[in-house]
């Protein structure tokens, strides 16, 4: 954004990246409740969802909550998955935008010592599952920003969730 702009250019961009924070810190909520009318309220109708060779994704909204209506999603909901994710990167371009971003699945460590934290209570802990980066394209419709697609991918140190965050990097000029 550069200051020689418009005020209200620069009002809209702060808008839409807000928008955009917003709708990316939607997901988590969506994936660790499983609700229909979440995943209804941030998706594109054509939806694409990879998360790599050895998951399988989804393609189209309604197959995006079947995935997580699965008795094994479920599953992990009981047994107090949470996606946590960081402040995305966010590049807009119009009404098309892409974002970057990390994604911790974190789970209870059932198998943990309880410990006690002074005015917190007792827990066994938790522990990361997996480490996740993330690239989403993002569209604006009539009723704002939505997900269009999302590629996820494990964050191993080698193989395409790297090459992905490379390809990122290059666009910026790093």
């Amino acid at each position: 954004m550069r200051t020689e702009e418009p005020l209200e250019a620069r009002l809209r961009a702060v808008e839409d990246r807000l928008a955009i924070y917003n709708l990316l810190a939607t997901h988590p909520l969506s994936a660790d409740t499983g609700e229909r009318s979440l995943i209804d309220r941030i998706y594109t109708e054509d939806f694409t969802f990879d998360r790599g060779a050895n998951l399988d994704g989804a393609r189209g909204r309604d197959k995006m909550v079947a995935l997580v209506e699965r008795d094994a999603h479920r599953a992990a909901i009981a047994g107090g998955l949470a996606h946590f994710g960081n402040l995305p990167l966010v590049e807009i371009d119009g009404d098309t935008a892409t974002a970057t971003s990390y994604l911790a699945l974190i789970t209870p460590d059932v198998g943990g010592e309880t410990r006690e934290l002074p005015n917190h209570g007792s827990s066994k802990g938790f522990r990361i599952h997996r480490v996740l980066a993330n690239r989403w394209s993002l569209e604006r419709d009539a009723n704002g920003w939505r997900i269009a697609s999302r590629t996820v991918l494990p964050m191993d140190g080698q193989g395409p969730a790297l090459a992905m965050l490379r390809e990122v990097g290059q666009s910026l000029g790093a």
